[in-house]
């Protein structure tokens, strides 16, 4: 069997993607951030930014030229055609950017696994953008990930359901994956999770 080198990392919003990859990083995984990438590419004077400013007017900007985040966040999860739009100016970039990302990774630590942190992976990529030996979903139950974003974000709970509505569910999301955490329980349980998974990949190809 193929000795696991590259896992794709996916959830859904407030699922636990994060801690999880934090946990992955302290075991020595090399965990690269599609988020933080994503705010890159975004960044003032940009020419994504400059884009996104085009497509959805200045609402969606802040008074210093700055994106303003919780305003394009509300404009997209309302409307699926501007969600599309987004998605094609950002996504290629932070594709590329990531690919970039995973050789720099690959010369400095030869024998790492490196953690795609992807929150859409199995949402809007392409099944071939990135060369994984598998993928992990991050998962709670609805009732969980709806209060969880909630309390996160600061919103309505009804609000948060929608916003979770326009992302694939995680149900669908788990049957797809090639290994699961379910991270409905205390934080304990995930990391014990987490270290089980992350000592059986290691025995993979061994």
């Amino acid at each position: 069997m193929r000795r696991v080198r590259t896992v794709g990392l996916t959830g859904g919003m407030a699922s636990g993607k994060s801690v999880v990859a934090g946990i992955l990083r302290s075991l020595g995984a090399v965990v690269i951030d599609a988020d933080l990438i994503a705010r890159e590419v975004v960044a003032p004077g940009t020419p994504a930014l400059r884009e996104i400013a085009v497509a959805f007017g200045p609402s969606v900007m802040d008074a210093d030229g700055a994106l303003n985040r919780r305003a394009l966040a509300e404009r997209i999860f309302g409307d699926p055609a501007a969600r599309v739009t987004l998605n094609a100016i950002t996504h290629p970039l932070i594709r590329q950017q990531m690919g970039e990302q995973v050789v720099r990774a690959r010369a400095a630590h030869p024998d790492a696994i490196v953690v795609l942190d992807i929150p859409l992976l199995l949402d809007t990529a392409p099944a071939d953008a990135y060369d994984l030996d598998g993928v992990l979903v991050v998962a709670v139950d609805d009732a969980t990930q709806g209060a969880r974003l909630a309390a996160r974000e600061g919103i309505p709970l009804d609000v948060a359901r929608q916003r979770l509505r326009a992302q694939r569910p995680l149900r669908e999301k788990v049957a797809l994956a090639t290994w699961n955490i379910d991270n409905s329980g205390t934080p304990e349980d995930t990391r014990r999770q987490v270290e089980e998974l992350w000592q059986s990949w290691h025995k993979i190809g061994s």
